[in-house]
């Protein structure tokens, strides 16, 4: 073998083997310590990952979603839970976390990127509620046009930013944000979204799709 194609051998090996510890780590986020029924706050041992919080900050009565932006009935159950929120956003900790299944949703990754790209330039909860109210618009399209369709809705949240918003959309911090949820929705058995929590218990889709047994599952949890 030459020098030169030695040389190509073994940059391709530390392409590849690169590439496998990136997956190796990706698939073993140590969440083992965390009590994922409170609010995780940015710290050393979360990798400075945080959660993003809607409404109380004292996170007394917490509810929790684990949703996927592509998912049709968490775009059903936004308008319940985003009413519900409001409403009660001063007694209220609503926090939302990553679970995009990927394997059903091809587009459910890139929008949580988008949410969270939004959110390292203040403002998440536009986004959030963005996706979910245009999901028939770029659920279905094509890697191109959903960047197109993304960096329209982060100049319609009004980021500062375009060209950060979409460098951050594949940036290590968004990713690793979005494994650190998938990871916490596997303490709790997360298999579908969406997946709701109230003061860790899970309720069932008969509730959370159902405004008027919302409000009075959050009322009696406030009580």
């Amino acid at each position: 073998m030459s020098k030169k194609a030695w040389i190509i051998f073994v940059a391709i090996c530390v392409a590849v083997l690169g590439g496998l510890v990136f997956f190796n780590r990706k698939d073993k986020v140590d969440v083992g310590s965390v009590d994922q029924g409170k609010i995780l706050a940015a710290s050393p041992a979360s990798g400075n990952i945080a959660d993003h919080v809607f409404g109380d900050t004292s996170g007394k009565t917490v509810l929790i979603e684990y949703g996927d932006f592509q998912c049709p009935a968490c775009a059903s159950a936004h308008p319940n839970l985003k009413e519900v929120t409001e409403e009660f956003k001063d007694k209220l900790t609503f926090i939302f976390r990553n679970n995009p299944l990927t394997t059903i949703h091809p587009n459910a990754r890139a929008g949580a990127a988008a949410a969270e790209a939004a959110g390292l330039q203040g403002k998440y909860w536009e986004m959030h509620d963005l996706l979910y109210e245009q999901q028939n618009q770029w659920s279905s399209a094509d890697a191109s046009q959903r960047s197109t369709l993304f960096s329209g809705y982060a100049q319609q949240v009004g980021v500062k930013s375009l060209e950060k918003f979409r460098t951050d959309m594949a940036g290590s911090a968004v990713n690793e944000k979005i494994d650190y949820d998938l990871a916490l929705g596997k303490t709790v058995q997360v298999s579908g979204t969406p997946t709701i929590l109230l003061n860790g218990e899970k309720i069932e889709s008969s509730v959370w799709s159902d405004k008027a047994k919302l409000k009075a599952a959050v009322e009696k949890a406030l009580n």
